[in-house]
């Protein structure tokens, strides 16, 4: 399997988690944790239904490989994410020892990859890791796009 057919792979099932968080009407945002080719670790976003402001997709992702694998270090791993991951996503990364990243669409307000600050360059870091945007990236924008039209449309007909 070629390296961006493996991409696509794990994004698509990144997208079916992020269907999960749609259908739970959290922003739609699904991740997953690939060790050896194999997935480690699931989440989508559930900050809203689980009153946890920390339950982003990424993290809940990292949870789960965590206790999968029995170590807060994920070394080798590879994790992909619809979106581009935010301040404290990108932060768990570097401390989750997280080798690779890929994400599929921008997020120009508070993404922090490569849209904001470019934080995974920064020289602070005490972990470099591989980052890669644009992953089945009309999918994953279609998807966020989609959600955020439907909930506008919802509160106009609410006024």
């Amino acid at each position: 399997m070629r390296a961006e057919q493996s991409d696509q792979y794990w994004m698509e099932q990144a997208l079916g988690l992020a269907a999960k968080a749609r259908a739970l009407d959290e922003v739609p945002v699904g991740a997953v944790v690939v060790l050896d080719n194999e997935i480690i670790g699931r989440g989508w976003n559930q900050p809203i239904s689980s009153h946890d402001p920390s339950a982003h997709a990424e993290i809940m992702a990292l949870r789960d490989a965590g206790q999968k694998v029995g170590n807060y270090r994920l070394i080798n791993s590879t994790l992909y994410v619809t979106i581009e991951p935010c301040a404290m996503c990108a932060g768990a990364l570097v401390h989750a020892r997280v080798a690779r990243v890929v994400y599929g669409a921008k997020e120009p307000k508070s993404g922090v990859a490569e849209s904001n600050l470019q934080f995974f360059s920064q020289g602070f870091l005490n972990h470099q890791l591989e980052l890669e945007g644009g992953v089945c990236e009309e999918a994953c924008s279609d998807m966020i796009r989609a959600f955020f039209r439907q909930r506008r449309l919802s509160k106009k007909a609410q006024v």
